[in-house]
């Protein structure tokens, strides 16, 4: 491992560094004493999405016109019946603390959200409004993980689940999934990872950063396992509206009784409702657990911002048409990206069923991801994740969560870079 100081990490630093080795971390000793930083935070990498976005950012505001496909975030707007209810709850003094779950009216209407689309029944006391799906996965292994824990990730992975199981004293346990599986791990391939230590698996369906959405029979398959070793699941369902073709998302928890007492559910208003900035987030899980999650949250963030919650109300109560537009809008981007990918010479593609993403087998270029995003950025202006940041650096990720000119100008920029490889 090579160790970078702090200095070097920060924008436009990051990438170099990254290439030096997948495997870094920050030295703090170049500002003040190592004694006085934890060893979790010590042991913490630097985000490269960030670090893509920052650079981004950065020849963007020197002039430089950049095609971005590396974003996170939906390109529309938060519904105006949403921003209204937010409006209409500041004007009449909503800006108190609220419970530190959240307000019962939110965690009643979550309930029912829960209840109707998912088949899963919470009261109000097993949900933990949160200041965004982040924070409320970080809780749930507060609540869950010790020092020495084992929690397996299929990787490719969310880049923040790995740094948290960290935070938390445990030990992040990669389960490399394939292509041709669809980025999916197998029943054989959980089992096979276990350890006695073994004491949680991440699953997150539909998936960042592949858009892969595991079917009814997958996940069962994966849950007898789980069952038969007492092993819980947290389930990261964010993306659940956004689901393509004849995928269909389930909730893991909704297959079995013994499922739902293993899992802690994870979801939000970021995607859905693009309600990113917003930072509301949810958790709803066994009796137990749930009241550990609020104990954590009652010492740390206190509660989710009082009237952001009365707009998360509208977002699930109110008129649902812009959910339906959104994944239909989506579904049209997602199909042109993936007839382009098709014929672009060192590009491997496994069609998304969900979410925005496509995750790009590049192994072809001979090049590491790293290398990869940064020539496509320095020379071509486009913006895309090396696939390091998830776990594979064969591979990027780039997002069809902007408009169609963007994304053919984006994509005709990566087709000609990808024809003067040879």
């Amino acid at each position: 491992m090579r160790i970078f100081s702090l200095q070097e990490s920060r924008i436009g630093g990051i990438i170099p560094a990254y290439r030096a080795g997948a495997q870094c971390r920050i030295n703090f000793h170049y500002f003040m004493p190592m004694d006085f930083i934890s060893t979790y935070a010590a042991a913490l990498s630097p985000s490269l999405t960030l670090a893509v976005t920052n650079r981004a950012k950065e020849m963007k505001a020197k002039g430089e016109q950049i095609f971005g496909i590396a974003g996170g975030e939906p390109d529309k707007d938060t519904p105006d019946n949403v921003k209204q209810a937010a409006i209409n709850a500041l004007e009449q003094g909503a800006t108190k603390y609220t419970p530190s779950a959240g307000l019962l009216e939110l965690r009643r209407a979550i309930s029912r959200k829960l209840e109707k689309d998912n088949n899963l029944k919470y009261t109000e006391d097993q949900i933990c409004v949160c200041s965004g799906a982040k924070p409320a996965v970080y809780s749930a292994l507060r609540a869950t993980i010790s020092p020495g824990d084992e929690v397996i990730i299929p990787s490719p992975y969310w880049v923040s689940y790995p740094s948290m199981v960290q935070l938390c004293g445990g030990t992040p346990v990669f389960v490399e999934t394939k292509a041709e599986n669809g980025w999916k791990i197998t029943a054989e391939e959980f089992e096979g990872a276990m350890t006695p230590r073994t004491k949680m698996i991440i699953l997150n369906t539909p998936h960042n950063p592949t858009g892969a959405v595991y079917n009814e029979d997958e996940l069962r398959a994966v849950g007898e396992v789980a069952v038969e070793e007492d092993i819980l699941i947290l389930s990261d369902e964010i993306y659940e509206h956004l689901v393509y073709g004849e995928a269909k998302h389930v909730s893991i928890a909704s297959l079995s009784q013994e499922l739902y007492d293993l899992t802690i559910t994870i979801n939000g208003f970021s995607k859905s409702y693009a309600m990113t900035g917003w930072r509301l987030g949810y958790s709803a899980a066994p009796e137990a657990i749930a009241k550990a999650i609020r104990l954590i949250q009652d010492h740390t963030a206190s509660n989710a911002t009082s009237f952001a919650q009365y707009g998360a109300i509208e977002a699930l109560t109110g008129d649902q048409s812009f959910v339906s537009d959104l994944r239909e809008e989506y579904d049209m981007r997602r199909q042109y990206v993936y007839e382009r990918l098709q014929h672009m010479p060192k590009v491997k593609v496994v069609e998304p069923q969900g979410a925005f993403y496509f995750f790009l087998d590049m192994s072809e270029t001979g090049m590491s991801s790293l290398s990869l995003c940064e020539r496509l950025l320095e020379r071509y202006k486009v913006a895309a994740v090396p696939g390091i940041a998830f776990g594979n650096d064969q591979a990027i990720r780039i997002s069809y969560c902007t408009s169609l000119d963007v994304l053919k100008e984006a994509l005709d920029r990566l087709e000609e870079f990808c024809r003067k490889l040879g």
